[in-house]
């Protein structure tokens, strides 16, 4: 029986995207029906493996992909989240793979379990692409995501909390404004898999929120200053408002969090 280690550390190493989703639900279902050993006998690499494209720029020479009402931004919109998908697999699993045997099984059950849902995302949003004349490669793309991973490896409290709980919650906040733009432009199966993806993220920060919660409490360390000391210390940029203050409710992560660092300009 080979592990759990081994099993995210293959995603990881995998860097063709349709063989990432196929290591990714197969990991996810060998986890499930328990042919993955609770083991962590292996370490994860320090970056994953990628693709040859999209090619990566550093993010201020990203080109601007303006609002959703032509198609051609609408293509740069959906690439721009299907990249963001793609490097979200490799956060789960590393999330996984590297912190699991610090926290209680079910901690694994719920990132292998956010692993399989991206891997789902990014397969929605690239067939859509691909229904669009385009598809995931065709763009530029940045790095930003796995750059927070790297600059968190060494803390499983850092990386809860500037990964879902910064980064993923800011995507419930701009999503339903963009399911908006692609209902007006007349695009409804964006819409429909932006929805899709906003409703599981939710339950993905909700994972965050609650497993920092409770390394906070096993630690003896008031949850709330220990959240922004971490995001002051580990996270480059700003919290920015606005929030979608219901659905962060809904996912655990309350406003004494956020809005004591809420605008400022972090590094």
């Amino acid at each position: 029986m080979t592990t759990i280690a081994r099993a995210c550390r293959r995603v990881l190493l995998t860097a063709e995207p349709g063989a990432k989703i196929k290591a990714a639900r197969a990991a996810a279902r060998a986890w499930r029906r328990g042919a993955l050993a609770h083991l962590f006998d292996v370490a994860m690499p320090d970056r994953p493996a990628r693709p040859a494209r999209p090619e990566t720029l550093p993010p201020n020479r990203m080109p601007k992909r303006g609002k959703a009402g032509s198609e051609r931004s609408r293509i740069a919109m959906l690439h721009a989240l299907a990249h963001i998908e793609h490097g979200a697999i490799d956060l789960a699993f590393d999330m996984a793979g590297r912190f699991g045997a610090a926290f209680p099984r079910a901690f694994v059950d719920d990132w292998i379990g956010v692993g399989a849902d991206e891997a789902m995302h990014f397969a929605l949003l690239d067939r859509r692409l691909q229904a669009l004349g385009s598809c995931y490669g065709a763009l530029p793309a940045h790095d930003g995501l796995w750059q927070a991973a790297a600059a968190t490896a060494h803390d499983p409290l850092a990386r809860l909390a500037v990964v879902p709980m910064v980064l993923e919650a800011r995507g419930l906040d701009v999503t339903p404004a963009l399911v908006a733009a692609f209902e007006r432009a007349g695009d409804a199966r964006s819409a429909a898999i932006l929805t899709r993806i906003y409703r599981d993220e939710i339950r993905h920060v909700a994972a965050g929120t609650s497993w920092f919660r409770k390394m906070c409490e096993s630690r003896a360390i008031a949850a709330v200053p220990e959240w922004r000391r971490l995001i002051r210390a580990h996270f480059r940029g700003a919290v920015k408002p606005p929030f979608n203050d219901s659905a962060r409710d809904e996912a655990g992560l309350s406003r004494e969090f956020y809005l004591g660092v809420a605008g400022v300009e972090l590094d």
